[in-house]
């Protein structure tokens, strides 16, 4: 038997030049982190530009949407522009959520709080970020005016003409009102010209975004969890006419975390979260079928869904998917605050996958969720994208530093990088079975594998209380039912993307106070986010090599994990973030180094561990329309693949 790790190749590059000079000492991390590693277009910042009051007003111009009355859970909302004169290719139209939202320009002293965003503007555009925007050049007619109307005739000529445009914005239910604005001047010089009706959502009720968590190892409980506009108790009705009651949860402004600058989620970027329901279904067998549906009478039931158990602790095999560092991506053409261009390619063929009849028993996504960072609404947008997989299967995470991180919060890093969530948006959203409240670290087992979920954004030092339980847990693994021991978490031990001084890849405290954990437990992988590639090493501990894999007939890498030496460890951080390149080549413990979009997907048996990297086909098509700037294409526009393969093979 043999198992493979399969990559392939592409090198996507950036750059942001921010003045970091000014900002305070303890948020000049967040400013580095934004410089080098996040994609910030104009839009993004463009509520710390001052709104300019437009001049020689059009009595003609009016911004309308063509849709129902009131909108459904998800559509393609049709935005008809008319009476410009002239169309500019500055104009642009943002949708804005609650359409009672103030369209002006804040108190000066608000801009003191967009430093925490990493821009150093002095004056905000707006007192409530836009979901997202477009510009109206978009349409292809627009600055043509192809698209005209004739407002006034004299003696059967038209005297004044004005133009049109027609734009697509991809609308699901985020439960309040919304409604269309339309500025000029682009995003650095913004004017308002013309505000849509509010516009409502059929049911703003409507349980929506189910996704499925393991309980435990036995695979006979599930929790499933579901968002809602309705606060009274709803149900699950699956299997055998079995039923279980939700318990409801919700968070507001104040449970978020600020300082002497008021964060985005307690501010320009809340929106409220509606009400999560979570119940238990029990009774159940694993790895098997089962259907059900969630909601009330009341408030309006889900279509009947499907979901498959995980195989229990102990039995023979387990396959599931691994990733870190996802996040969202519009599915029109819009901008928006946060922007992760690989998430919806990866998403796709995971659920290809699972669809088209291949077997995946659980997935693992280790950090780095949504990136909504204090932009609440941007949780809605990826429950959305997740849920047609997360709906079917355990969907498991751990948490990372943009779910947690916050100044004075009791994270371990002092960056603001939740933008004031500071891990309750991600707690609600995604209960794992963890020992309590801000203590997210747990163990979970399927198949032949044990799985140990840290937090890297917790107190990790020796003596901690996540350190005591970390030993704990691992010393207590029977390695006879559960051969396969893997240990994952947000941030790396190892990495050949060593960003910067100020903010590394690699905190070295946690490699020294972790990492003897992981050797004296014998951990076989360790699965790690954080960096936007993929990397894996030698079995290797203390930066030297203590095992290499051999090569079978087929070119198969392989660790014989019969004579233990050392984890192997891998980077995974590459659902999609915009990718980070590799700076260093002279890491003697790095042996493969992939700078790609995709996801790990593993299968495991009682002596064996297969792991491979899918890669979306339509990434491929992506980049030869230009959208991803790749430096791995030839210059026939084909892409550049390259195979690996690993295996490990057990004592």
């Amino acid at each position: 038997m043999r198992s493979q790790l399969v990559v392939t190749i592409l090198i996507v590059i950036f750059s942001i030049n921010t003045d970091a000079s000014s900002l305070p000492e303890r948020l000049l991390r967040s400013t580095a982190e934004l410089r080098n590693h996040t994609k910030i277009s104009e839009f993004r910042l463009v509520n710390r530009m001052q709104l300019a009051k437009c001049f020689h007003p059009n009595p003609y111009l009016k911004i309308s949407v063509t849709s129902n009355p009131t909108l459904s859970d998800e559509e393609y909302v049709t935005v008809n522009i008319t009476g410009v004169w002239p169309p500019s290719i500055t104009d642009w139209v943002a949708m804005i959520s609650p359409s009672h939202t103030d369209v002006k320009t804040c108190f000066r002293i608000a801009a003191l709080m967009y430093q925490q965003t990493g821009d150093l503007t002095s004056l905000p555009l707006l007192c409530h970020y836009p979901v997202k925007a477009q510009y109206v050049s978009n349409d292809p007619e627009y600055l043509k005016c192809s698209k005209s109307d004739c407002e006034v005739s004299i003696d059967g000529k038209c005297t004044v003409k004005t133009c049109g445009a027609t734009l697509s914005f991809h609308v699901i239910n985020i439960r309040t009102d919304i409604e269309f604005v339309m500025f000029t001047g682009g995003f650095k010089t913004p004017c308002m010209l013309s505000r849509s009706d509010q516009i409502k959502f059929a049911n703003p009720n409507q349980p929506l975004y189910a996704h499925v968590a393991s309980v435990d190892s036995t695979a006979t409980s599930m929790r499933l969890t579901w968002v809602s506009g309705d606060r009274s108790p709803q149900q699950v009705q699956y299997g055998d006419a079995q039923t279980a009651h939700s318990s409801v949860s919700t968070f507001s402004q104040d449970d978020m975390c600020t300082s002497w600058l008021e964060s985005p989620a307690v501010d320009f970027g809340w929106h409220d979260p509606g009400f999560i329901h979570s119940a238990i279904m029990t009774g159940l067998r694993p790895s098997t079928n089962y259907s059900y549906k969630y909601g009330s009478d009341s408030v309006g039931w889900s279509d009947e869904m499907k979901l498959r158990t995980p195989p229990a602790s102990g039995s023979d095999e387990l396959k599931f998917l691994a990733y870190g560092d996802m996040g969202k991506a519009p599915l029109d053409s819009s901008v928006e605050h946060y922007t992760q261009p690989g998430s919806v390619s990866v998403i796709k063929a995971m659920e290809e996958e699972v669809s088209s009849g291949g077997r995946v028993d659980s997935i693992f996504h280790i950090g780095d969720i949504s990136y909504a960072t204090g932009f609440m609404a941007e949780w809605d947008f990826f429950l959305h994208l997740i849920s047609p997989l997360a709906s079917q299967l355990p969907y498991m995470t751990a948490i990372g530093n943009h779910e947690r991180d916050y100044i004075d919060s009791g994270s371990v890093y002092v960056t603001p990088d939740s933008g004031g969530e500071c891990g309750v948006a991600y707690e609600t959203y995604f209960p794992m079975p963890t020992a309590g409240k801000d203590k997210p670290w747990y163990s979970i087992e399927q198949g032949p594998v044990h799985f140990t979920v840290i937090s890297t954004e917790h107190n990790w030092t020796q003596n901690s209380e996540q350190y005591e339980w970390m030993n704990k847990d691992m010393g207590a693994v029977n390695r006879t039912t559960t051969p396969w021991l893997i240990f994952t978490g947000h941030r790396p031990m190892y990495s050949s993307s060593p960003r910067i001084p100020i903010l590394p890849s690699v905190d070295n405290q946690f490699v020294e106070a972790v990492e003897p954990l992981l050797l004296a437990n014998k951990v076989d992988l360790v699965l790690f986010g954080h960096i936007h590639n993929y990397e894996r090493t030698c079995a290797v501990y203390n930066k030297e090599c203590r095992g290499m894999p051999t090569k079978d007939s087929n070119g198969v890498d392989t660790y014989q994990n019969s004579n233990y030496t050392a984890p192997v460890h891998a980077v995974i951080g590459i659902a999609g973030f915009e990718l980070d390149s590799f700076t260093q080549n002279d890491n003697s413990w790095s042996l493969v180094r992939i700078s790609k979009y995709g996801y790990l997907r593993v299968h495991a048996t009682k002596s064996e561990l297969h792991a491979e990297i899918d890669v979306p086909n339509d990434v491929a098509a992506a980049l030869r329309r230009g959208l991803l700037r790749p430096r791995s294409l030839d210059e026939s526009g084909a892409l550049l693949d390259e195979t690996l393969e690993v295996a490990l093979a057990l004592r």
